[in-house]
């Protein structure tokens, strides 16, 4: 059965022991992503690595620490990176498509629906969409290292059925050294084994973990698989039990949900007692001014705000609809006084049930 795919791999993979791109291991990375096509998938990569070709085109030997010498890298870097990819994949006559996203582009719905168009344009003709983040101007992925994150949210935009991340390591360790195989609930404790980035790369195992998540509350199961190892690709699409494997939950977010669940970043924060947690989780209900307790960052109407119980355990996100300074002066207040304390009428609640996901109950 045809899948749609989604495959990240990190600078650590692309990169030789010298820290180079490696013009030896790409023509095989390209030659597994073409099998897949050939046999009927369609195929979207995330590929890290433009900062570290760039800083090879430059002869610097080491990651250059600060923000304006990655960007420079990286704008160096990307049309190096992307002129290989386009040699290795025209050797079996497979056309890629560059597509550059940043997290500030998810946060607006619009440009969001426009980018899932774009790659489902692209994939309906055949091209092979190589992604990356802007790192150019993405400052905060340039800092954290965040291409996971942007392949789970490019699995939930274009209705992937699988994600595989590919990295240098056989899968997720437990404590012991050994791999664990199945995952099928991300608890405290399976987050406690995720270490710190790789060798020349600026994400790790966490940040995988956190996209098997992500991903996963889209209804799309991820793969952590080692990225060297011959014909991988084909043989976790057809099933085979190798690496890491993340099987989503019973519970799956929409579009919309997905969006304003991870999607957006929070400009605030609401914290709310337990009868409104209780209203909000249990039985759908749009958050009311009455069971406000506490407001932290100046948010306006739209923006996404956090939801927090009263122990601090983030719980939901929604769009508020009104500003911080409305929230702060309807705290505790009875829906039936809202016009009166503000002034005006055109604000219901701080939350529509509309807006509002929940993240765990």
């Amino acid at each position: 059965m045809a899948k749609t795919i989604v495959v990240k791999i990190g600078t650590s993979t692309l990169t030789d022991r010298a820290g180079k791109i490696d013009r030896e291991f790409l023509p095989l990375l390209a030659g597994q992503l073409c099998d897949l096509m050939d046999a009927g998938h369609r195929v979207v990569l995330v590929s890290s690595g433009a900062v570290r070709a760039g800083a090879e085109l430059l002869g610097w030997t080491e990651r250059p620490r600060t923000v304006p010498l990655k960007q420079a890298a990286a704008a160096i870097g990307q049309g190096r990176l992307m002129g290989l990819y386009a040699e290795v994949f025209g050797v079996r006559s497979r056309v890629v498509g560059q597509v550059l996203l940043t997290r500030q582009l998810a946060e607006h719905r619009v440009s969001y629906v426009n980018a899932q168009n774009t790659l489902t344009t692209l994939l309906r003709h055949g091209v092979l969409p190589v992604i990356n983040e802007n790192d150019t101007v993405a400052i905060e992925e340039l800092q954290f290292g965040d291409n996971d994150t942007l392949a789970a949210l490019v699995s939930a935009l274009v209705g992937a059925d699988l994600l595989i991340l590919l990295t240098n390591v056989p899968g997720l360790l437990d404590s012991e050294g050994n791999v664990v195989r199945r995952v099928t609930d991300i608890s405290d404790e399976l987050r406690g084994l995720a270490g710190g980035a790789g060798r020349h790369g600026s994400g790790g195992m966490a940040t995988k973990v956190l996209a098997a998540e992500i991903a996963g509350a889209a209804g799309v199961p991820t793969v952590i698989a080692q990225g060297r190892r011959p014909g991988v690709l084909m043989e976790v699409a057809n099933g085979e039990e190798l690496g890491t494997w993340f099987e989503p939950p019973a519970r799956r977010l929409n579009g919309r949900k997905h969006w304003l669940a991870y999607g957006t970043k929070p400009r605030g924060t609401v914290t709310v007692n337990e009868r409104a947690r209780h209203a909000l989780v249990e039985d759908n209900r749009s958050l009311l001014p009455a069971g406000v307790i506490g407001v932290d960052g100046r948010f306006v109407p739209g923006d996404t705000v956090s939801l927090r119980d009263e122990a601090g355990h983030e719980f939901a996100r929604g769009l508020a609809s009104c500003d911080w300074r409305d929230a702060e002066r309807l705290m505790g207040v009875h829906t039936t006084r809202i016009s009166e304390i503000i002034g005006r009428d055109d604000v219901a609640e701080i939350i529509h049930r509309d807006n509002l996901v929940v993240l765990s109950p």
